[in-house]
């Protein structure tokens, strides 16, 4: 039997396989509102046989999001497709879940098709939030930094779209503390200077996300898990490290994370080649804190062949998969990987025609004399 496609059961939620449709932010909301292109985006995920579907980084208030044109639950009117969505991906068999997202200092930012740099107020931008007064870069806005109110705001707003996300009918939560938005900003020493309660030692810096799992926790409900999405490195001398990672996810599983999602790098600009980017590079990360904080963990980055997908949770390295660009270039990519694993997996009856094997389908086939159909 494929460990990969083995189903994973969190708190009250089966997973029908280890794959994960990593968040993808596809810059395409209006207001913070999901519409015709999340439904397909993110349905198609589920009809390809994915186990679990998350959305995009959702802001959790309307200066959190990277761009104006990012998803958002800080109003109750946004949920209303997003609950289709979590119907139609039900339907198919696969959890459906929302990453709750805050981007502090790289907010009010261009999407990438757009170029690179800060949008302005008269473009729609505004003055994001961040732990201090430090661009990301000489592209970026520079930010305001937070005061005890607001940061009690941002935690605050964090479990009110925990609460919008159940009523949506949502079973996952993911807490989005990477990449270099706001909670990795307050975790990584090169971003937060901070010598308040907010910033200095480890406990000072790990408050921010301690609060935010504790507040969402408050109101998610014990039979759903909550997930964590985390930058296991800075990739730079002096910052975030996996030594701390493997004791911030054992921090959040007594706080009622379920699972920590370990991606790397964000919090500061990298110099090129700094990061050894390859097939299966973060993989790593996921078998440490897995082994070392006895937390399950989530494996992502450049994971392409079903083979090592399988390999990875086969041999312990990681509870999941979280598949991202494998996923954009084929949403049906589950669906193949059960094939060449030797994986039974049911297909949507729609599809059942395309079950063959795809080598064959590439060859003319011949009925009665007359082109197959």
């Amino acid at each position: 039997m494929s460990s990969l496609f083995s189903p994973l059961a969190l708190r009250g939620v089966t997973l029908r396989n280890r794959i994960v449709v990593s968040p993808m932010c596809e810059y395409s909301s209006d207001d913070g509102f999901a519409n015709d292109w999340h439904v397909v985006h993110l349905g198609s995920r589920a009809v390809g046989g994915a186990g679990l579907v998350l959305t995009e980084a959702t802001a959790v208030t309307a200066d959190g999001r990277i761009s104006p044109q990012d998803l958002g639950l800080w109003k109750d009117e946004q949920a209303e497709t997003l609950a289709r969505i979590a119907r139609f991906c039900t339907s198919q068999g696969a959890a459906f879940g929302i990453q709750l997202a805050h981007a502090g200092r790289k907010a009010s930012t261009k999407r990438p098709w757009d170029g690179e740099g800060a949008v302005s107020p008269a473009g729609g931008g505004w003055t994001p939030a961040a732990p201090g007064t430090e661009p990301f870069n000489d592209r970026y806005p520079v930010p305001a930094a937070l005061d005890e109110r607001g940061i009690a705001a941002i935690v605050a707003a964090f479990a009110d779209a925990a609460r919008r996300t159940l009523d949506l009918g949502a079973t996952v939560i993911e807490l989005h503390a990477a990449h270099g938005y706001l909670i990795h900003q307050f975790l990584s020493p090169l971003v937060n200077r901070r010598t308040d309660r907010w910033g200095g030692s480890f406990e000072n810096r790990t408050r921010l996300a301690l609060d935010i799992a504790r507040a969402v926790r408050r109101v998610w409900p014990e039979r759903f898990p909550l997930l964590a999405r985390i930058s296991a490195t800075d990739w730079v001398e002096g910052g975030w490290d996996v030594e701390q990672s493997v004791e911030l996810a054992r921090r959040l599983h007594a706080e009622g994370v379920d699972l920590i999602d370990c991606s790397s790098g964000g919090a500061v600009p990298v110099a090129p080649g700094t990061i050894p980017v390859g097939p299966l590079y973060q993989t790593p990360f996921a078998e440490r804190v897995r082994r070392e904080a006895g937390v399950p963990t989530g494996a992502v980055g450049m994971i392409v062949e079903p083979i090592d997908a399988e390999a990875i949770v086969a041999q312990g390295r990681a509870d999941v998969v979280i598949l991202a660009r494998e996923l954009l270039r084929d949403p049906y990519w589950p669906l193949f990987a059960a094939r060449t694993l030797g994986a039974d997996v049911a297909w949507p009856p729609q599809y059942l025609r395309a079950q063959g094997d795809r080598a064959t389908m590439c060859r003319p086939a011949l009925v009665s004399g007359a082109a197959a159909s």
